[in-house]
C-alpha cells in the first residue's frame, strides 16, 4: 500500500473519547517492549509517528493514527513488565479488552510476539480471548534481524507448536530494521480491509 498521509489523531483511554465510529480499525496489541510501536512506523514510512522506547511500558493510552484518510492504525497500550506505576498498569487490561470488546469500527487485530520469546501466558490469554469473541487478527513475530536464518526457521516452528493447539493464526515474520515482512503485512491489512 502507497502510504499518502498518517497522522496521529488522539490517545484515549475511555470509549467516551474514541474518535467517532465510521472509520476502519486495526489495532496492535502485544507486550511491552515488544515492537508494536517500530511495526507502526515502518509500515507507515515514518521514524517517530508512533512513540518508540528502549523502556517498556511507555504507550499508556491508546493512540490513533489515521492513515490516508481512510483508517486507523490503533497503537494498544503494552501488558507485562513495564515501567509505570501499578496504578496506571491496572488500567491497561481493562481498557484494552473494553476497546477490544466493544468497539464496532475494529476490523481485525495485529498481535506481535518476539520471535526469541516463547509466548508467555498473557499472550497466550489474549490469543484465546480473541479466538473466543470472534475477533478476526494476524500473528506478528518482531525482532528476525536478531536471529540467524536457521534460527528464524526454529523458532518460528517452535512459536507455531505452542499457539496452534489453542489457535491457528495466520503468521508473518517481520524486522523494522531491515524492513523484512513489511510488504506481507500490508498485503494481509489491505486484504481484512476491502
Amino acid at each position: 500500500m502507497k502510504v499518502i498521509s498518517a497522522k496521529f489523531v488522539l490517545s484515549a483511554k475511555e470509549p467516551r473519547h474514541y474518535p467517532p465510529a465510521g472509520i476502519p480499525e486495526v489495532a496492535f496489541v502485544g507486550r511491552s517492549n515488544v515492537g508494536k510501536s517500530s511495526l507502526i512506523n515502518t509500515l507507515l514510512n515514518r521514524k517517530r509517528l508512533a512513540r518508540t522506547s528502549t523502556t517498556p511500558g511507555r504507550t499508556q493510552e491508546i493512540n490513533f493514527f489515521l492513515v490516508n484518510d481512510r483508517f486507523f492504525f490503533v497503537d494498544l497500550p503494552g501488558y507485562g513488565y513495564a515501567k509505570a506505576p501499578e496504578a496506571v498498569r491496572r488500567q491497561w487490561g481493562p481498557m484494552v479488552e473494553t476497546y477490544l470488546g466493544e468497539r464496532q469500527t475494529l476490523k481485525f487485530v495485529i498481535m506481535i510476539l518476539d520471535v526469541r520469546r516463547d509466548p508467555s501466558d498473557q499472550d497466550m490469554q489474549l490469543l484465546r480471548w480473541l479466538v473466543h469473541y470472534s475477533i478476526d487478527f494476524l500473528l506478528v513475530l518482531t525482532k528476525t534481524d536478531k536471529i540467524s536464518r536457521n534460527e528464524l526457521v526454529v523458532r518460528k516452528r517452535a512459536i507455531e507448536e505452542l499457539i496452534c493447539a489453542d489457535v491457528k493464526p495466520d503468521l508473518l515474520v517481520f524486522s523494522a530494521k531491515t524492513g523484512e515482512g513489511k510488504e506481507p503485512v500490508w498485503r494481509e491489512i489491505e486484504k481484512r480491509l476491502a
